[in-house]
């Protein structure tokens, strides 16, 4: 099987016949690496994988509500830190195991970590912000400032 190609040569357009076969070349499935789906994904993954946990954030009348997915921890594995209306959480393990036989020494290192920020709106009492960690979630609550919490409707009487 055979594919006609244009391609450029000297600033000339030159044709020329290329010998294709099922099977790629080695040259193209490099180039093609990463223009796919294989590519994108195995960086992204490896870019943020389990080192940057996922959040939601939600929002009620009263407070801000963030939900940090970080299973397997403890709550004195966590760093929540305020500093000019930057909230930081962060966390870092280490984990060293070493298994001994007769014959031989096995030593398993472990090291997770990860850091989020956020940036607090001037709406939030920072000296009331709180935290749980239940069942693999951080929840972090937020309370709003008193003129910032939604107030109810009111009927404006015409005298």
């Amino acid at each position: 099987m055979s594919t006609l190609a244009t391609m450029p040569k000297n600033g000339n357009q030159v044709s020329r016949r290329r010998e294709t076969s099922s099977l790629p070349s080695f040259s193209s499935w490099v180039d093609n690496l990463f223009d796919g789906e294989m590519g994108t994904g195995f960086l992204s993954n490896f870019n943020t994988g389990m080192t940057l946990p996922a959040v939601n954030i939600k929002e009620n009348a009263d407070e801000f509500l963030l939900e940090i997915a970080v299973p397997g921890m403890k709550k004195s594995d966590f760093n929540i830190d305020v500093d000019n209306k930057i909230l930081s959480i962060s966390s870092e393990t280490k984990e060293e195991q070493e298994h001994k036989e007769e014959n031989y020494t096995r030593r398993e290192f472990g090291y997770s970590s990860f850091k989020r920020t956020f940036t607090l709106p001037d709406t939030i009492e920072s000296d009331k912000i709180s935290a749980q960690y239940k069942e693999g979630i951080l929840t972090v609550q937020l309370p709003k400032k008193e003129e910032a919490k939604d107030k109810p409707a009111k009927r404006i009487t015409i005298s």
